[in-house]
Order: C-alpha cells, then sequence, then structure tokens
C-alpha cells in the first residue's frame, strides 16, 4: 500500500472515481427528469431549479474551494467533498417535495465544487510535460464512460427501483472513494497563505441567482409582476447590475487574490478554451434537456429505453476518443476542435430535424453517432491546449475558472433555453388547443382551451405520462389532451434546440484563432535555419 501511496497512477484512479462520482450524477438526472415530475408532481420549472440548486452552488464556488486546495492540501479538500457529496446524495434520495430535492441538489453542488478542482494541480505536480496529453485523454475517456452509464445504468434504476435510486448509487461509491483518497493520493501541500474573497463569492452568486431565477420563472409570471412593485424584468436586470459590480470589484482586487483572476485570460489558448468549455456546458445541457423529456413524455419510452437510445452517443464518444488520444501529441489540437464542434453542431442538428410526434426510437442514430464522435474530439484536447503554456502556480486558478466557466455555460443553458423552451411551449399548448377542440363537445371546449393557455401560471406538467397542464375534465378528453401535448412540445422544441447548435458553431469558428504549440514554433524554426 505504501507503493502504491506513492504511485502517481493510483493517485489518477482514485481521482478519476471522483470524477466519475459527479459525472454520473450529471447524467443520471437527466434521463430522470420526467420521473421526477411525475413523481415529486414537480413543474418544469421546479426541475429547472433541481438542476441550477447544484449548478449555481458548482459553479460559484470552484475557485474558493481551489485556493482552500493551496491552503490545506488538494487531497484533503477532494476528501471533504467526497463526503459533503455523498451526505447530499443521502438527502436527495429521501426528498418528499421538489424543495427538499432542490436544496439537498444544492448541498451536492457544494461537494462538487470542493473535490472537483483539486485534480488538476495534483496532475501537474505527479506527471511530467510530456505525459500529461495521456493523463487527460484517460480523463476524457472515464467521462465518456461517466456519460455512457448515466443513460444506461440511470435509465435502469428509474425503471426498476425509481428515480430515488439514481442517488442512492452515489453512497457506496462515495464511501469507497473517501478511503482511497486518504490511502493512495499524497498529501502534497503547496501551503500558500490566501485570502478568500466572500465578498466576490457573495456577489457573483446574488448575481447570478438574478439573472436565473428571472429566465426560469419568467414564464409563469408573464415576464410581468412577481409581488407588488417587482417584477422580472427589474429581477434580471438587478442581477445584471451585480454582476456587472463583480467585474468591478474583481478588476480593483487583482494585486489581492481576486475571486477571478484576470491574469490567467493573458494567454490566448486559455481564454478561448474557456469559451469552447462555456459552449459544451451550454450545449449539452441545451440538448438534453428537451431531448429527455421528449424521448419519454412525447414518445413513451421508458427510462431504460430512453437510456440505451441515447447511449449510442458516448459509445460513439469513446472510440473516437481513443483515435484523439493518439493525435492529440502529434499535431495542433484545434484540428480535432474544430471538427469535433461542427460534429457535434451538425449532429445535433439532425436529431431537431429527425424529432417528430411519431418518430421511431431509432431514428436519431446518424445524429447521436456523429454527435458523439465530435464530442470525443472535443474533450481529448481542451484541457491539453487550455494549460499547454500556463505556469504551474496558476494551474489551480486555471483549473476552477475553466471548470466554472464550463458549470455556469450549463447554467445559463438551463435558464435560457428552459425559458425558451417554457415560451414556446405556452404559445404551442395554445394553438394546438384551439385547433384540437373542435372535435370535443361543446360544454368542454373553453375549460380545455383555458387549461393549456394557463399552463405556465400553475408550472408545466410535462413529466412522464403527463399532457402539460393540469385539465379537471372526464378520461375520454385525456386522448385528446394527449395529442396536443406532444405536439405542442415537438414544435416547442424545434426552434429551442438552435440555440445550443448555433452557440457550437460560433465555437468551432473562435477554435480558428488557437495558437499552435510554443515547442512546434521552436522546431519549425530550427528546420527553417538548417536549410539556410
Amino acid at each position: 500500500m505504501t507503493h502504491l501511496r506513492n504511485h502517481p497512477m493510483a493517485a489518477l484512479a482514485v481521482l478519476v472515481l471522483g470524477l466519475f462520482m459527479t459525472l454520473l450524477d450529471l447524467t443520471i438526472i437527466n434521463i430522470a427528469i420526467p420521473s421526477l415530475l411525475d413523481g415529486l408532481h414537480a413543474s418544469l420549472d421546479q426541475v429547472l431549479w433541481v438542476l441550477n440548486a447544484y449548478s449555481l452552488l458548482y459553479a460559484v464556488l470552484l475557485i474558493t474551494s481551489a485556493r482552500l486546495g493551496d491552503i490545506y492540501g488538494p487531497r484533503n479538500l477532494f476528501a471533504v467533498g467526497v463526503v459533503i457529496f455523498t451526505i447530499a446524495s443521502g438527502f436527495s434520495a429521501l426528498a418528499q417535495d421538489p424543495t427538499q430535492l432542490i436544496v439537498s441538489r444544492a448541498l451536492q453542488g457544494l461537494g462538487a465544487a470542493v473535490l472537483a478542482p483539486q485534480g488538476l494541480p495534483l496532475m501537474m505536480s505527479l506527471f511530467p510535460v510530456d505525459r500529461r496529453g495521456g493523463v487527460f485523454a484517460i480523463y476524457g475517456v472515464m467521462a465518456g464512460l461517466a456519460v455512457v452509464a448515466g443513460p444506461t445504468v440511470g435509465g435502469f434504476l428509474v425503471t426498476h427501483f425509481g428515480w430515488r435510486s439514481i442517488f442512492t448509487v452515489n453512497l457506496p461509491i462515495g464511501v469507497i472513494t473517501f478511503a482511497l483518497a486518504l490511502l493512495l493520493v499524497p498529501d502534497l501541500r503547496p501551503g500558500r497563505r490566501h485570502r478568500l474573497d466572500l465578498a466576490g463569492v457573495a456577489l457573483a452568486t446574488a448575481g447570478l441567482l438574478g439573472v436565473i431565477y428571472g429566465l426560469i420563472e419568467g414564464q409563469r409570471y408573464d415576464w410581468g409582476v412577481v409581488s407588488g412593485f417587482i417584477t422580472i424584468p427589474e429581477i434580471i436586470a438587478a442581477g445584471i447590475v451585480l454582476l456587472a459590480l463583480f467585474l468591478v470589484y474583481q478588476a480593483r482586487r487583482q494585486g489581492a487574490e481576486p475571486l477571478l483572476p484576470f491574469e490567467v485570460f493573458r494567454d490566448r489558448n486559455f481564454t478561448l478554451m474557456t469559451f469552447v468549455m462555456a459552449a459544451m456546458g451550454f450545449a449539452i445541457l441545451g440538448i438534453y434537456l428537451p431531448l429527455t423529456i421528449y424521448m419519454q413524455s412525447v414518445l413513451g419510452l421508458s427510462a431504460i429505453d430512453a437510456g440505451l437510445t441515447i447511449a449510442t452517443q458516448p459509445l460513439a464518444m469513446i472510440v473516437s476518443s481513443g483515435v484523439a488520444s493518439g493525435l492529440v501529441q502529434k499535431v495542433n489540437g484545434k484540428y480535432l476542435l474544430i471538427p469535433g464542434l461542427l460534429a457535434l453542431a451538425a449532429g445535433s442538428g439532425y436529431i431537431d430535424w429527425a424529432a417528430q410526434a411519431n418518430s421511431g426510437r431509432w431514428d436519431f442514430m446518424p445524429g447521436l453517432v456523429l454527435s458523439g464522435l465530435g464530442m470525443g474530439c472535443i474533450w481529448t484536447p481542451v484541457f491539453s491546449i487550455a494549460t499547454r503554456d500556463l505556469r504551474p502556480d496558476l494551474a489551480g486558478v486555471a483549473s476552477g475558472v475553466i471548470n466554472t466557466i464550463q458549470e455556469l455555460g450549463g447554467v445559463i443553458a438551463s435558464a435560457a433555453v428552459g425559458a425558451f423552451l417554457q415560451n414556446r411551449l405556452a404559445l404551442a399548448l395554445h394553438e394546438q388547443a384551439v385547433a384540437a377542440s373542435g372535435r370535443l363537445p361543446d360544454q368542454y371546449r373553453a375549460a380545455f382551451v383555458d387549461g393549456f393557455s394557463n399552463a405556465a401560471h400553475s408550472g408545466f406538467e410535462v413529466g412522464a405520462g403527463q399532457s402539460g397542464a393540469s385539465l379537471q375534465l372526464p378520461a375520454q378528453v385525456e386522448a385528446v389532451a394527449h395529442y396536443v401535448f406532444i405536439h405542442a412540445f415537438v414544435d416547442a422544441m424545434h426552434p429551442t434546440m438552435l440555440l445550443p447548435i448555433a452557440i457550437l458553431v460560433i465555437a468551432a469558428f473562435a477554435s480558428f484563432l488557437v495558437r499552435a504549440p510554443r515547442q512546434a514554433v521552436v522546431a519549425v524554426h530550427e528546420q527553417e535555419a538548417a536549410v539556410a
């Protein structure tokens, strides 16, 4: 065991297990959304909060926890994060209503924020530069396995044991990871003294909360008055003002350990990769949110069938990750990254085009395979490009920044895509209800149309087996109600999925600006000198 304690690969295995646990939780929750909606009698906006409570705390606390890792040692913070995450998983499994689950998920986000940024500084300390490409490739493959396991394992658990089992599965993994972390990960302590920017955390959290609350809850209040004189636009504007104040405050603290250190953004490649990671965070949530609801609530697939269908994407990703990991040290990473982003965008576009009210589960196969192949060419080079020219003393900060911005992409996607989906769904439900009401007896028509037209105010009910709105009408009306819901959801889904696709295309064009590796530039100059 002493031999293993000093072995970098043993430490890497433990860190990857912790990464696997948090990524598995993120992917499992997606496939469980329709069952959560139904099982907790939650509305669509409440489930958006289940996603965002995790993401918001995760995003705003990452950099602070990276600093704590510098003070107390990354191994110790990693272990503490595992404990918090595991306990929060237990609370999530016991939740009896949406509010309890939202609070428990926030605690999970805290645990994930504490453990996530500790891996990069440990890897940069344990592995020399020439071996880091392979280490990042291992991270990429394990991330792919977690993405595969999420829909398939999650689908199996939800179908056979209910949605609570997706949280209880974390309990044994958490206990094992904690024990192995103490046994196998070296206690490297930079011992740097830090002044924690708690005011920065408070400003960033409050600002993001204002913007996200306004976007998620906007449709419920018709984008108008929430209470008294407070309106949705005012809440969003207040959030933007607080975020602006956060940036001003950070600019003034650059000499005194800011939450957001501008120094790392002087490296062009790092800055570009933070944008790519934000785009990936936006795209993955922006695509999976409508797709998992569509597969189970529109097509009527069980969670396991939906999971097995979606699993073709991460399986393709593992194949291309293996190829990309062999190429990442030989070519400029942007020549993998740009085709990868465009393939993910094209595959997602095909999925959006193929999604109809009467589609079959395998109609999406070409899009899932193409997008999966693209993802493998993105995850493998993105971290090596980002960290290639960074000073080692910036590793912890850089890890916090890049993970924060990726997670913020997911937070913004959940809010923006969720807001757009709810807005389009409100319009589509009304239009489809008006069109379908002619099939009903006269005495039911007004209540039928009103039920769908007012669905936004009580919260959209889009879980497995639900029909978008709460209708107090006879059973014979249910078939027409289901017809209205499935066609309205498809109508709302098509334009919604174009948002993440557009973000991916922009990220691909931005990646053309990635600078070539400095070593390669030196080699070219040496060759030119030799020829001369």
